[in-house]
């Protein structure tokens, strides 16, 4: 598969550009390849929760340049996670605070995906432990778990004398602080070999204690090697000092989502659930290949209740839930990822948290219909419980999204159940009264009038083409281009994906149009729409002004109760790569061939 590069922008809530940077990524095609996060200090969620304004500071001089209502900040970076999935949130005070070496500088930033704090110039390390091949009839096989975890501790430190550094800095503070970051991955396996569902007590249970024993077991071995070969050079004036006669390594732990390394692996990704059960991979000559969760498909064939349609029933509906072929006890052991709710995927998160140096990588799935609100809790749900960040995505909120499966809940801004029955596309219905621009373009066959025109919310709906006088061929293609590019709009298909099909089509009769070639009238309709797109990005957002009401105590859950069904796939659109869904996770979509495309 293909990855493309992958960035990381965090700005301190205090700092003066602020709201500018909250609302950067509006409309998906700026720092296409960056995720960003807001640094949200103590100071301002203090001055959120007691609806109170803070100080806003030159980052160089410290000096108070301004003051702002934490509230109004606190609801913008909600509502554009609500948005579009940026910016995340992460805790820098309470990173911080688990510095062990501050005596050589704060930590400002974290690796792209948020779950490894780094000093300037520190490099990742990072390694995880299959926990799906750490079950023995029925139970952990702590025994083993243990001597994999001190194997691994001695494998990443060995790693940090034998990589090559590409610049002198980064060696001399890696091998200064020799920070190591070992998680786990299958840990959504683990508690299906163990009989518990995701979503319970339970599993909070078994997540913090085996992250407490795999930290527990890393000290333990880092340590000796420490003795034998000598603690890392910062490990005086570090808060170890105190409570260590020696340390090999600053930082032992660190949970990061696993998703290249859990395919290689075949287990499920990081600490997070299984994200789907079965879904259809579309290969060579435009045959499907079904693909089957094995534990699922085992467990279905040893019931009895296996049949290759019900497979693919469940392939296209996203879930398990509502079907009454599978049995009960079948249903609340394998929730996926959009069968839990986002307080119990933030209670997972900080239970791991509890026991791991760094910090936790994951993803907090939202259906579409979730409201700011919903948003704002979990923020305040993360922050109260001890996380150190918080990613959110909410399905369908952005728009690269091309696919979608699964029943939607009706809202005024969803699309109706039967337009998305069974993988089924039909073209939205038109309102009497939309509105659009048109644009003239001069082509080799005349003047083209394009007329693009949006639907209620803002999305692409249809364009007309009209050239020069009625009839003739160039007449005729021109309507047909507008018909199907319409069709396609309404179908769900993105303007994106229908300018890079029509765009650089070339006919006889080239013209040279506002300082460029117009290839054909294909290829003017699709500049038309990509100008379209780009003065669309330049309208002032009046949504950005909106006002939610901050939750005064964060909800509790449910934890124990049985998967609430949302009857969505978190998904953002086909693999360009295998046609396989893509899933999204901490700011990046990914394949299960391998396929990553982040920011």
């Amino acid at each position: 598969g293909t990855r493309r590069g992958a960035n990381m922008g965090i700005l301190r809530v205090d700092h003066p550009d602020i709201l500018d940077f909250i609302q950067c990524k509006e409309g998906d095609h700026h720092f296409n390849n960056f995720n960003i996060s807001v640094a949200a200090t103590s100071e301002f969620m203090e001055a959120v929760e007691k609806e109170k304004e803070y100080a806003l500071r030159n980052p160089r001089t410290k000096e108070v340049v301004r003051f702002l209502h934490a509230p109004m900040v606190f609801e913008k970076i909600v509502y554009y996670a609500w948005k579009n999935g940026d910016p995340g949130i992460i805790f820098i005070d309470r990173i911080n605070q688990d510095n062990p070496t501050p005596q050589v500088g704060l930590i400002e930033s974290t690796n792209p995906c948020g779950e490894q704090p780094l000093l300037p110039y520190e490099s990742c390390n990072l390694g995880s432990i299959n926990l799906s091949n750490m079950v023995r009839n029925g139970a952990i096989d702590w025994e083993r778990l243990g001597m994999v975890t001190e194997k691994a501790v001695h494998f990443l430190d060995n790693v940090i004398d034998m990589n090559c550094y590409t610049l002198p800095q980064i060696e001399a503070m890696t091998k200064a602080n020799r920070k190591i970051g070992l998680g786990v991955m299958g840990f959504a396996d683990l508690l299906i070999l163990l009989g518990i569902p995701y979503n319970s007590p339970k599993a909070l249970e078994i997540g913090e204690k085996v992250m407490s024993f795999i930290q527990k077991k890393a000290r333990d071995a880092s340590r000796a090697l420490a003795l034998e070969r000598g603690s890392f050079p910062n490990f005086e004036g570090s808060t170890y000092k105190s409570r260590w006669d020696a340390m090999r390594n600053a930082t032992l732990t660190t949970i990061a989502p696993a998703g290249t390394i859990s395919i290689i692996a075949g287990t499920s990704s990081g600490i997070e659930p299984i994200f789907a059960l079965a879904f259809i991979r579309h290969v060579l000559e435009g045959k499907e290949l079904l693909e089957v969760n094995p534990f699922f498909e085992t467990l279905s064939k040893q019931e009895g209740f296996y049949s290759e349609e019900l497979m693919r029933k469940i392939a296209h509906s996203g879930n398990i839930q509502g079907l009454k072929e599978v049995p009960e006890n079948i249903r609340k052991l394998f929730v996926t990822a959009h069968d839990i709710t986002p307080e119990d995927h933030i209670r997972m998160q900080a239970a791991f948290q509890k026991y791991t140096d760094n910090a936790v990588s994951k993803t907090v799935n939202f259906p579409h219909e979730a409201t700011v609100d919903d948003v704002a809790k979990v923020y305040q749900l993360a922050y109260e419980l001890g996380c150190k960040g918080v990613t959110i995505y909410r399905d369908r909120s952005r728009t690269k999204q091309v696919l979608y499966k699964g029943v939607v809940s009706p809202s005024k801004d969803s699309l109706k159940e039967e337009e998305f029955r069974e993988g089924e596309r039909k073209p939205k219905a038109r309102h009497d009264v939309i509105h659009g621009s048109t644009r003239k373009i001069h082509t080799g066959c005349g003047n083209l009038y394009v007329t693009v025109n949006e639907d209620q919310e803002g999305h692409l709906f249809e364009i007309f083409n009209q050239i020069g006088k009625a009839g003739g061929c160039a007449a005729s293609q021109s309507e047909a281009i507008g018909r199907l590019v319409s069709l396609a709009f309404r179908s769900g298909i993105e303007p994106e994906d229908v300018v890079r099909q029509l765009k650089g089509i070339s006919c006889h009769t080239p013209v040279w149009y506002r300082g460029g070639k117009i290839l054909s009238c294909s290829d003017a309709v699709a500049k038309a729409i990509e100008w379209h797109l780009q003065e669309k990005e330049r309208r002032p957002n009046p949504e950005a002004e909106i006002k939610i009401t901050l939750p005064k105590h964060p909800p509790v859950g449910e934890r124990g109760h049985p998967p609430k069904s949302i009857g969505l796939i978190f998904q953002r659109g086909a693999c360009p790569e295998c046609g396989g869904p893509l899933i999204f996770e901490e700011g990046c979509a990914k394949c299960f061939c391998g396929y990553s495309d982040c920011g």
